[in-house]
């Protein structure tokens, strides 16, 4: 059995979103919840957030940008740069946690204390460009871990896997005149296509021109469709790379009960998916995996993807 982490903090919760939005604390009570009645936590290696050091948020985010958002929860505003993203007073040190929570996931992994990590936070990050906030995403935490990955840890490849079934526009241009991390994302496209980014076409640029990999699910496709693709584009891809850590961006919204896609993934679908990425960890990374939570807003399947999550991260 695997030494696996699970980041958990009932601070995440101090992020209030309002009555109607989707991206909402009860969200991580139903994941809690999931991996606690399933026997689980007692297995798992528990820990807090930790704050981060701003550095870290500043090797993707610019410095102006984060005086913003600070300041724009300051102030009570509510909403940053888009009506997707409301703010409280709380949402600026939030957001802190979530990536500090991921950085300290980073490190436990780096040092071997654990093998793999499952980081519950929220607010969730793909969205979050250099310089604007979007899709309910302040932060980009995926990033920013795998930015730290190689500043502290000097990691020369990373390999990101986004499975949301919404693009990671923030993560993707971040990137893509990088050839040191491997940005790949299967998303649908086009009905739901927020944020209308993320065509076949985009594969990077410049001396990062190959290490960008889109593929695109039609509305209605469920789990043959994304085995067929994720087989015959992610594993010969990650094969090629082979990279040292990996980071999932773990977005429970493609499942078929979610009311934010039009894709039928089931429980075993989300099973099948994990479970490559693990063997890919065990192939090329020594087994060393971090997920952060992005998307999934259906509260009566998240237990159920929490619990099959964290069993296959234990082995």
């Amino acid at each position: 059995m695997r030494k696996t982490g699970y980041l958990y903090d009932d601070r995440y919760r101090l992020h209030d979103t309002g009555s109607y939005h989707p991206e909402t604390d009860q969200r991580l009570k139903a994941i809690h919840t999931g991996i606690t009645e399933a026997g689980l936590l007692e297995r798992l290696c528990v820990f807090p957030a930790e704050p981060p050091e701003r550095r870290w948020i500043e090797t993707v985010h610019e410095s102006r940008y984060v005086e913003r958002f600070k300041s724009a929860c300051r102030s009570q505003n509510a909403s940053f740069d888009s009506p997707d993203n409301p703010i409280c007073a709380d949402t600026f040190e939030t957001a802190m946690l979530a990536a500090g929570g991921a950085i300290e996931a980073a490190r436990r992994v780096m040092s071997g204390t654990l093998d793999n990590a499952f980081c519950a936070l929220r607010p969730p990050g793909h969205h979050a460009e250099s310089n604007r906030a979007m899709g309910f995403c302040y932060f980009n935490n995926a990033a920013i871990v795998s930015r730290y990955l190689q500043s502290a840890w000097h990691v020369g490849r990373v390999g990101i896997v986004d499975f949301d079934v919404h693009h990671g526009n923030g993560t993707q241009h971040l990137f893509e005149e990088d050839p040191s991390v491997f940005y790949y994302s299967i998303h649908q496209h086009p009905s739901f296509a927020y944020p209308g980014t993320g065509r076949e076409f985009e594969k990077g640029k410049g001396a990062g021109y190959g290490f960008t990999l889109n593929v695109t699910v039609l509305p209605g496709q469920g789990d043959e469709a994304y085995m067929a693709l994720m087989e015959k584009t992610l594993l010969p891809a990650f094969k090629d790379f082979k990279p040292e850590v990996i980071v999932v961006s773990t977005g429970f919204d493609a499942h078929s009960d979610d009311d934010m896609s039009d894709i039928n993934l089931s429980t075993a679908g989300f099973f099948w998916i994990m479970e490559k990425i693990a063997e890919m960890a065990d192939a090329y990374s020594d087994g060393r995996l971090i997920s952060i939570l992005e998307g999934g807003y259906s509260l009566r399947r998240l237990p159920e993807l929490a619990r099959d999550h964290i069993t296959i991260l234990l082995g």
